[in-house]
This record gives C-alpha cells, sequence and structure tokens, in this order.
C-alpha cells in the first residue's frame, strides 16, 4: 500500500461513526450486514450511514453486495491486512519485535469505588 491510499484509509476510520461502521463490518465477517441492521445497531438516521458508507466505500475499506432488495456491506479484509502491513513496515528496523497478531479483547471495565460515587 502506498501513503496516498493508506492516508485516506486512516482518516476515513478517524471519524468516530466510520470507526463504528467498520469494526461492526470487521466484527460480522464475510456475510456482513445490511444497511438496516447498521443503522438500528448503531442508531444512525439512514441518510447519515448512506453518506459514512460511501466515504468508507470510496476509500476501500468495505464494499456493498446486493441481494434480492437489501446491500449488504462487508469489510474488505485483504485492504485492512495491507493497511495494517504498511503501518507496521519495518517495525523496529526490521527486527523481529512484535508479537503475533491476534484479536484483541476490550479490557474489563472497572467500577467506581462506592467512595467515589
Amino acid at each position: 500500500m502506498e501513503i496516498a491510499p493508506a492516508s485516506k484509509a486512516l482518516a476515513a476510520l478517524g471519524h468516530d461513526t466510520r470507526l463504528a461502521i467498520f469494526r461492526l463490518l470487521v466484527q460480522a465477517g464475510p456475510q456482513g450486514v445490511n444497511a438496516g441492521l447498521i443503522c438500528e445497531k448503531l442508531a444512525l438516521a439512514p441518510a447519515t450511514l448512506s453518506f459514512h458508507l460511501a466515504h468508507l466505500s470510496r476509500v476501500g475499506l468495505i464494499r456493498g453486495r446486493q441481494e434480492g432488495r437489501f446491500i449488504f456491506y462487508v469489510a474488505d479484509y485483504a485492504v485492512m491486512d495491507a493497511l495494517l502491513a504498511f503501518l507496521t513496515d519495518n517495525c523496529c528496523q526490521g527486527a523481529q519485535c512484535l508479537p503475533d497478531a491476534k484479536a484483541a479483547t476490550a479490557a474489563p471495565k472497572r467500577r467506581r469505588a462506592a467512595s467515589a460515587r
């Protein structure tokens, strides 16, 4: 991946709504998610979702697939992998410094101490 497409992809993911959409699609897997369900899960207006989906499509991070009257959106894993490879290319001057990438799980949320309430 070259710097210009990488920059555009990172800029697209720099918006909280687009990042939430992309993460939802990554989690959904190759079957994808239809636009109505994305609206429902993320509490977005259809016009707002359409705007953000178009942006993510333009930079190549997602693709739409027509099935009947529905459009299912899927993350383009090859582009995601290329972006990650671009970011880590020649990391630590080529030395093996990073463990194999694994899906990260969210850290458990801490509860406030009773005295802090």
